[in-house]
């Protein structure tokens, strides 16, 4: 770990409830931003840790996800100003660069054996984003179905009559509501989205944390194709498709099959999602292979660009050799 981010590490540490150093590149305590669990105050959430000399925060139970430098400036403003005075006399460039969140070794439990009819599906106490103005714009822009989602006008405060979640209520804000359900229907978890700028862009609240974070559960067929992309708005524009709502689920728990084909973002500079794909060929996983005539990065960009998403997936999809080959020559556009 970098000797600066190892030093302000050290001094804010006070600052973070039930703060405890796991090993030198990895420490853990209650989330700031969220508040961590109310239920359990024991609960410690909250990472700081470090890939490739890069250092970032992610919480696991809000969701929030930020290089140190910008957890260090929203928990300690002044704190902060020492920290880049210092990073710059040592030569930083003070840029953060996108890495792989830490790996865990645990197992998720076995889901849904059976895939139930789903229709009757629990409704969020708040109204369809259909029928608020802002949001049905937002959303239709973007060739979106508000009818799918909700919206909620001040989310924490929404969020905390659903489940404890922010201890400390700071600029509340309007979002989009992303529910999450199992297959047969039962609500377990939701995303806020933001409509606009915001340092958290998605905050991802789970009811039942035994249950992988992935959308559209209740709609997926095991007997077809399954397209998982990264997030649940990509998902809409695709045949028989789930999404990811982490990028360190695991799918192989969920007896969905072997028909499964994993869609990640058209970024071939990004080092993340590069890696990904990489492991997902090695592990045998069926992956898309954007073709390098393609400019937008996400599915939602090319069905606005006019683009037949499900041709394009259909037409691109690789595995093994053939995949490497591919994306060998993709990774270099």
């Amino acid at each position: 770990m970098d000797l600066i981010d190892s030093k302000y590490i050290g001094l804010v540490s006070s600052r973070l409830q039930k703060f405890k150093r796991v090993k030198s590149d990895l420490h853990t305590f209650r989330c700031p931003i969220c508040g961590d669990s109310q239920k359990n105050k024991n609960k410690t959430r909250g990472y700081i840790y470090t890939v490739k000399n890069n250092t970032n925060f992610k919480c696991h139970n809000c969701g929030a996800s930020l290089s140190f430098n910008n957890f260090l400036k929203q928990i300690d403003p002044t704190l902060h100003k020492q920290y880049t005075l210092e990073k710059f006399k040592e030569g930083h460039t003070g840029k953060n660069f996108v890495v792989e969140e830490p790996k865990f070794n645990f197992q998720k439990p076995d889901f849904f054996t059976k895939r139930k009819n789903s229709k009757n599906v629990k409704k969020l106490d708040l109204p369809k984003a259909s029928e608020i103005p802002i949001a049905k714009m937002y959303l239709e822009k973007r060739l979106l179905n508000p009818d799918k989602f909700y919206f909620a006008d001040k989310f924490q405060e929404w969020t905390n009559t659903q489940k404890p979640t922010f201890s400390r209520i700071v600029r509340d804000e309007s979002r989009i509501v992303i529910p999450l359900y199992t297959r047969e229907g039962e609500l377990f978890g939701f995303q806020g989205r933001s409509l606009g700028p915001s340092k958290v862009k998605y905050i991802t609240v789970i009811l039942d944390d035994s249950i992988p974070k992935v959308y559209g559960l209740n709609e997926v067929s095991v007997d077809e194709t399954i397209y998982v992309t990264e997030g649940p708005f990509d998902s809409t524009f695709v045949e028989n498709a789930i999404a990811m709502c982490g990028s360190d689920i695991l799918l192989d728990s969920l007896n969905l099959g072997d028909d499964i084909v994993y869609v990640l973002d058209n970024e071939p500079r990004n080092k993340e999602i590069c890696n990904r794909i990489s492991k997902l060929i090695d592990g045998g996983k069926k992956v898309v292979i954007w073709p390098t005539a393609i400019q937008q990065k996400d599915i939602n960009d090319m069905k606005i660009a006019g683009l037949s998403v499900m041709d394009v997936l259909k037409s691109n999809t690789y595995r093994a050799l053939e995949a490497k080959i591919k994306f060998n020559e993709w990774k270099k556009v």
